[in-house]
């Protein structure tokens, strides 16, 4: 079930925490400064997966969060989407004899193609849009919103609006010195919220983080139109 449509050599992306060579430290920096536990543990409750569900986590980087889903609800189809291929082979390695589990595609969501009418009735997507340009922030909803199954849901965790004094200084210090400010300073001041509204029908924030590394906030949108 790996997909390897696309060359990793023809991708550009941003490592997981900015530098490819932090890339093995991810899943320990992510555990540690970002309360990675409750986000995670919410968008698993929120997600409520039943046996048949049909979800893509949109930037799967290491796994933890595709695992975490596929332990909640194992009788579920997963696709796991992400353009570095060295934070797709941990995630592998996690899954261990369950990796056939799981499509792995190493690319971006609009170089996905899904065939026999599989499509997708939730779709996660977990620190990944603040790394992008505001087109691409846009882009990658909009592939998500056209996606999903009439009626589906998205659930998105990233640094989105960093309101607090003391939030953005830790953003400032930790995010954005491995990141960058240009992609990730559209974010701290609040573009993908207005995304979310513009795009998807009930967009809805269902709670702030506060870490070590900015606010997380964790959303909720519907696909657009009546359900099917």
């Amino acid at each position: 079930m790996k997909d390897a449509a696309v060359p990793p050599k023809e991708l550009e992306f941003t490592p997981p925490l900015g530098k490819s060579w932090l890339t093995p430290l991810y899943d320990g920096a992510i555990a540690f400064f970002t309360r990675e536990s409750r986000w995670r543990r919410a968008i698993v409750e929120e997600a409520a997966l039943v046996p048949g569900d049909k979800v893509i986590d949109v930037g799967c980087g290491t796994g933890t969060l595709l695992r975490a889903l596929m332990a909640n609800c194992p009788e579920a189809g997963f696709i796991g989407v992400e353009p570095d291929p060295a934070a797709l082979a941990i995630a592998q390695r996690k899954f261990g004899a369950g990796v056939d589990m799981v499509r792995w595609h190493n690319g971006f969501l609009d170089s996905l193609e899904l065939s026999g009418g599989w499509q997708p009735d939730k779709i996660v997507s977990t620190l990944v849009l603040h790394q992008v340009p505001v087109s691409q922030k846009r882009a990658i909803l909009e592939q998500i919103e056209n996606l999903l199954a009439p009626g589906g849901m998205a659930l998105i965790a990233d640094y989105m609006g960093q309101d607090a004094p003391l939030m953005r200084a830790l953003f400032r210090s930790s995010v954005q010195l491995l990141d960058g400010v240009k992609d990730t300073q559209p974010s701290a001041d609040g573009a993908v919220e207005k995304l979310l509204a513009e795009i998807f029908a009930d967009a809805e924030l269902l709670d702030r983080i506060h870490t070590a590394t900015g606010t997380i906030s964790l959303w909720r949108g519907i696909k657009k139109g009546n359900v099917q």
